[in-house]
């Protein structure tokens, strides 16, 4: 195809700095409701780059290790909610069969059979919509309740820039960290990131919303072109055509921005809040208990943090289980269907038989009774360090096939390479501490 033509932004984009603008820029926060992402401003996504070896293997590959890694993830989210179910209903269940045990791997079970019903009917708009609630609730939520126990900022300001100093475990700590202390490190460093899948979806996300080239008005001719050849002809070779191509990617640059200030602050609040309750308290949480001993900590401090604590930490994890199966469809039928372009993959029926292989899987871990740890470990270990080092290398490799004046600028492209730096290392701790542990060393 020839060179195309790059439109000119639109809408609040194309207005000039005001107070009308910045509040049309939060209307537009979307996507990255859902998750924070890199993405890309080409007209494809990184799943058709054609990468060397065999085509599609780090496609299959990333499939292989999400799915596997799933139902391990499914369970640790699940079952304190299944724990604290059966503690706030413990009388009346205790009447009928009085096993602990039993109703709290049946309430597990419910609460994923609930989330997946509902997931599976969820579209991306009401899923969008959705988490800007959840969002909402986390971050008032979590604020409120920081502000409430008053940490000590100062405190946290020095051990935040003490790079290197990494304490000790305290001797009341479970004795699975003080035994695999920079597993333990690795696998909180994963699971904050979240997994490869809720990243790579971004990419089709904002497809959905038209924005960057997504938006133009031969998008599928440029797809269509962009998985034949690798060239990028059709990139116009003019400085003032690239430069409304950036100017496009603003909408996503926005969007991710808002998702990171989100995630940071949801995060540190949460580190904070639990740095300045439970460590002076020696309180140790082993187990699925986590949710309900927690509570009793803050009602400890003051009745409000109660409801405030389970209204964040709810909100946060049925919000979370309702996107995965969403997350799950849309990242498989894009890889499918880049793999083997002559076959239709069809979204829905892609997304029941994820969710009934999950549901299957993640239900016999459930009544195994596999303790809370291993779990948590091998699932941050591939879904999230070593998956995620993986793409953002892929993320790399296609920013150096573009166009020079199509790339990224040197800046982003020193933080993107520091960033996989960092992920690797994390990849090499998580992945050799769990080989540690496993083999009894």
């Amino acid at each position: 195809m020839n060179s195309i033509d790059i439109p000119e932004a639109k809408g609040v984009f194309a207005q000039s700095w005001s107070w009308r603008k910045a509040m049309g820029l939060l209307a537009i926060f979307g996507p990255a409701a859902i998750v924070a992402s890199v993405s890309i401003g080409a007209g494809e996504t990184i799943v058709v780059v054609r990468l060397p070896g065999p085509r599609g293997w780090l496609l299959m590959a990333l499939i292989l290790f999400e799915m596997f890694g799933a139902p391990l993830a499914w369970v640790p989210i699940s079952k304190p909610c299944g724990d604290l179910l059966h503690f706030l209903f413990r009388d009346s269940l205790n009447g009928l069969f009085d096993s602990e045990i039993f109703w709290k791997n049946l309430l597990t079970t419910a609460f994923i059979a609930m989330a997946m019903f509902f997931g599976i009917r969820l579209s991306f708009e009401r899923l969008e919509k959705q988490q800007l609630v959840i969002c909402g609730i986390l971050v008032t939520g979590t604020v409120m309740g920081t502000l409430l126990v008053r940490p000590d900022l100062v405190k946290t300001l020095i051990g935040a820039l003490s790079f290197g100093d990494l304490p000790s475990f305290p001797s009341w700590a479970p004795q699975d960290a003080i035994d695999h202390p920079m597993l333990t490190m690795a696998t909180t460093f994963g699971y904050v990131g979240g997994s490869v899948f809720a990243y790579i979806a971004y990419s089709h996300w904002i497809g959905l919303h038209g924005w960057g080239l997504t938006g133009h008005r031969d998008i599928e001719a440029i797809r269509k072109r962009a998985f034949e050849d690798d060239s990028y002809d059709y990139l116009p070779d003019d400085v003032e055509q690239a430069s409304k191509l950036r100017r496009l990617t603003a909408s996503l640059r926005w969007d991710v921005g808002l998702g990171a200030v989100v995630l940071f602050i949801v995060s540190a609040a949460f580190m904070l809040s639990g740095a300045a309750v439970l460590y002076p308290l020696e309180s140790r949480f082993e187990g699925w208990g986590l949710l309900t001993e927690q509570a009793h900590v803050w009602r400890s401090i003051h009745p409000t943090l109660v409801w405030i604590y389970y209204v964040c930490i709810i909100a946060a994890l049925w919000g979370t289980l309702q996107a995965l199966p969403e997350i799950y469809a849309r990242v498989m039928q894009e890889f499918l269907q880049a793999v083997w372009p002559d076959h239709t993959w069809d979204y829905d029926r892609l997304k029941r038989r994820i969710c009934l292989y999950i549901f299957t899987v993640a239900v016999i871990i459930i009544w195994l009774n596999i303790p809370f740890d291993i779990l948590i470990q091998i699932a941050g270990f591939i879904m999230a360090n070593f998956a995620i080092a993986l793409i953002m290398a892929a993320a790399i490799y296609l920013n150096f096939k573009l166009p020079p004046m199509y790339r990224t600028n040197g800046l982003v492209l020193t933080g993107a390479v520091l960033s996989v730096a960092i992920l690797t290392l994390f990849a090499a701790i998580s992945g050799w501490g769990l080989v540690g542990k496993l083999s009894g060393s």
